[in-house]
């Protein structure tokens, strides 16, 4: 298990600041920063030519002025397209962010991250996991670090390529499967990040009590969540964490932290 002093982030922006922000991208972060968030959660995938872009579709066509699936794009092609102004004007001509200009802000702005290894319907998980961890282990300390993702093979690759102490691992289930403490002791992984609306007490309860932070996405109702709360979830990833912050979790709940060193 992780022996990092990592504690278990309570409110993580989804996506950047993403109620507020096009999804994604820089101007997201940088608003998430200005919300007061400490955490960010992010999308991480590849272009054609092998560049890892800060993106979460397939395709480019839903969250910016262009069309075309991202495997089919170098980072010029990359480089010309909106991604701002679908959301609002004040963005226009706000760029796909790539890992290196994200990982730079992140750093730059004291902040943690929460990155998604997104493997896409075709696209080989090795492949990213080998384009991302480098630099992205390079960048910043494992207390500000969770690298999380559905596939299980971008996972094991990538407790192959570093110690859960390096690294922490979260693996992202809709719907948390029997199985759920193999999969995790497979890649040593420090948290489990589950739909929280799929979520149930009983799961939730022999999450917590094995050592792993357990974190609920993509939740932006805190009354509907109290319960999660109660039932020991450490942290939510929210479209818009400030709602939270208003309405936090009461004494004796999912405040607490997971245990140093046994998840």
């Amino acid at each position: 298990m992780p022996q990092q002093p990592l504690v278990p982030p309570r409110l993580i922006a989804h996506r950047g600041l993403s109620a507020r922000a096009p999804e994604n991208t820089l101007a997201a972060v940088r608003a998430a920063h200005e919300a007061g968030c400490r955490w960010v959660e992010l999308d991480v995938q590849l272009l054609g030519d092998g560049t890892p872009v800060i993106w979460h579709d397939r395709d480019v066509s839903r969250c910016s002025n262009g069309r075309g699936r991202l495997v089919d794009l170098d980072i010029a092609q990359a480089g010309q397209l909106d991604a701002g102004s679908w959301f609002a004007a004040e963005f226009a001509g706000e760029p796909m962010a790539t890992l290196e200009s994200m990982l730079t802000l992140i750093d730059e702005l004291a902040m943690g991250l929460n990155l998604e290894l997104k493997v896409n319907r075709g696209r080989d998980p090795e492949a990213l996991v080998e384009c991302v961890l480098p630099p992205l282990l390079e960048a910043l300390p494992a207390e500000r670090l969770i690298v999380s993702s559905f596939d299980a093979t971008a996972l094991t690759q990538a407790r192959r390529q570093a110690p859960a102490g390096r690294l922490p691992l979260g693996a992202l289930f809709e719907r948390i499967p029997r199985d759920w403490a193999a999969r995790c002791a497979a890649i040593d992984a420090y948290s489990v990040h589950a739909d929280w609306r799929r979520l149930r007490a009983p799961r939730a309860h022999d999450i917590v009590q094995s050592g792993h932070a357990l974190l609920c996405y993509t939740a932006n109702d805190p009354a509907a969540f109290t319960t999660r709360w109660e039932w020991g979830v450490h942290g939510v990833i929210s479209d818009d964490p400030s709602r939270f912050a208003v309405h936090p979790p009461r004494s004796g709940d999912g405040s607490r932290s997971a245990r140093p060193g046994s998840a």
